[in-house]
């Protein structure tokens, strides 16, 4: 029997022990989803307790999936009216700027979609190491409306690519100034191994066989309560 496949976050000597380190997704959940109650006060239009998004296993799995690695260092953003002159401030003993400027026309700004804006990217001190065979996917966390950016996402082999990986992105929290702290989300990652991709498909119409199985399904999560827990998901 082999030994489970680990995902290794390598920082420059000087700097263990100064960062905030990554750590499994769910770690990272935020407070809006952790304070929210499973059930609301009033039914469904079934007469059932009503649910919140609490309640929903899939969207707990994707808060839970893989790993964030979290901002540096305390971040400072002034966002001006036009949002392209942004200004930015960190404490002065960090050991480099969390934040850096793309030029506006890497992404063909300000061309549709994204009008006059200014890219940035998050600098990453972590280099992500990963067995043979796996790549990883960059994104903005799951699920995170309150956060105030939005990341291009990347697909890296990072089996190969033996140095750190920057994260661009765009600001999405309006004008005005803002704080953000050492430790908060930046970036989720789940390591994928390739030769797992399914890369065949078809789109068709449902057999009788698939239209029964279907509507079985249907009935089990509409009437049945806690169905999809019981029957359907697998715990990661």
């Amino acid at each position: 029997m082999t030994d489970d496949p680990e995902i290794a976050f390598l920082c420059d000597p000087e700097l263990e022990g100064t960062l905030p380190k990554p750590d499994r997704a769910i770690r990272f959940a935020p407070d809006w989803f952790k304070d929210l109650p499973r059930e609301m006060d009033i039914p469904d239009a079934d007469g059932k307790p009503g649910m919140t998004v609490k309640a929903c296993l899939p969207v707990t799995d994707a808060f839970a999936l893989g790993y964030v690695i979290p901002l540096p260092y305390e971040t400072h953003i002034r966002v001006p009216q036009d949002q392209q002159n942004m200004q930015f401030g960190w404490p002065h003993e960090v050991a480099f700027q969390p934040i850096e400027f793309h030029h506006p026309g890497q992404i063909g700004a300000p061309a549709p979609p994204f009008g006059p804006v200014t890219p940035l990217k998050f600098v990453n001190p972590w280099r992500i190491r990963v067995p043979d065979g796996y790549s990883v996917l960059f994104t903005t966390p799951l699920s995170r409306p309150d956060l105030p950016f939005q990341l291009f996402s990347g697909f890296v082999d990072c089996d190969k690519f033996a140095t750190t990986i920057n994260f661009p992105f765009l600001w999405r929290g309006g004008v005005g100034d803002f704080v953000l702290p050492a430790g908060m989300p930046m970036v989720q990652l789940i390591a994928i191994r390739r030769d797992t991709l399914i890369k065949d498909h078809v789109a068709r119409g449902s057999s009788e066989e698939e239209l029964d199985e279907q509507a079985h399904a249907h009935d089990r999560k509409y009437n049945s309560e806690s169905a999809y827990a019981r029957e359907w998901r697998v715990k990661k």
